[in-house]
């Protein structure tokens, strides 16, 4: 199925991000720059007509496809960053990267009982904790560390605004707690 003149320029006008010039849209179109003049004119034409959320607009000598400002509330809210939960093993893992960094994966496992690669690679991607350096051991584990998206998301101004927990904990001493349910 071969496009019309139009998409195809639509097209070009989309992928290049920056604005077109006449010249440029001619080579790719394959005609000339009257042709590719009287082709912005039309796309341009079809745009006001059709009531769309994008114009075709002349900018820095090219055209571009562009929002129209009546969507500038819309554009906004689509850039807000959206709330993220963290999940009970986020947490736990978070907290113990928090009261005991700089950590290793293995000495977060321990701590846990469980591993911890699936939430330890969601908290780097989110931000919250970075690589930090490597311990001085066999293997040289990668160190991890919270980060100023961390005190940020937190609301803390430093580590040390964090609540002082009891020694036992932070060494894994602590004892379980009373079973829930027998």
């Amino acid at each position: 199925m071969k496009l019309k003149k139009t998409a195809e320029l639509e097209a070009l006008l989309f992928a290049s991000g920056d604005p077109l010039t006449l010249e440029r849209a001619a080579g790719a179109l394959l005609c000339t720059t009257g042709e590719a003049a009287d082709l912005l004119e039309q796309l341009q034409q079809e745009y006001r007509k059709e009531n769309r959320g994008i114009e075709l607009r002349k900018a820095a000598g090219g055209w571009q496809l562009v929002t129209k400002k009546e969507t500038a509330g819309l554009i906004r809210r689509l850039q807000e960053k959206q709330e993220v939960k963290l999940s009970n093993a986020a947490m736990e893992t978070l907290a113990i990267v928090a009261f005991r960094q700089p950590v290793t994966k293995s000495e977060m496992e321990a701590i846990r009982g469980v591993k911890v690669d699936g939430v330890l690679g969601n908290l780097v991607e989110l931000g919250l904790i970075a690589e930090v350096g490597r311990k001085e051991a066999l293997g040289r584990p990668i160190l991890y560390g919270t980060t100023e998206i961390f005190l940020r998301t937190f609301g803390l101004d430093s580590l040390e605004d964090l609540p002082q927990l009891p020694e036992k904990v932070l060494d894994g001493r602590g004892e379980d707690p009373e079973p829930l349910f027998d």
